[in-house]
């Protein structure tokens, strides 16, 4: 077990309901692919939405989202940054990493890998 620093949204307390919520997912999810040409340093993504995930949001009337990763910082971007822009919602639904961390990350999970996100 492991533990990194790490970026949310601008709304990260609470589970993710829809699109644009500022959240994260929380719950059981599993690593389902992995992107090495992202606009972040390295991404592996998270299978939000699940089927639970969509029925929620839709009885709501909402759309669940998706597209949610672990990555790193922006490409171009140093640990400076990181460190002073926590405050705001850059990571969209993400969980940011530093690129050191995305990296260990990237060569010990492999796509199937279950993973619970929880607060």
């Amino acid at each position: 077990i492991k533990r990194y620093p790490i970026a949310l949204g601008n709304n990260p307390v609470g589970k993710k309901t829809r699109e644009g919520d500022g959240r994260t997912p929380e719950g059981r999810y599993i690593i389902d692919a992995r992107n090495d040409d992202s606009i972040y340093h390295l991404s592996l993504r998270i299978s939000y939405p699940g089927p639970e995930d969509v029925k929620n949001a839709r009885q709501q009337g909402h759309d669940p989202g998706k597209d949610i990763f672990i990555h790193g910082l922006p490409n171009g971007k140093s640990w400076q940054w990181w460190k002073y822009n926590t405050d705001r919602d850059w990571t969209q639904g993400c969980i940011a990493v530093s690129n050191e961390a995305i990296e260990e990350l990237w060569s010990l999970i492999t796509d199937g890998t279950p993973i619970i996100i929880q607060p």
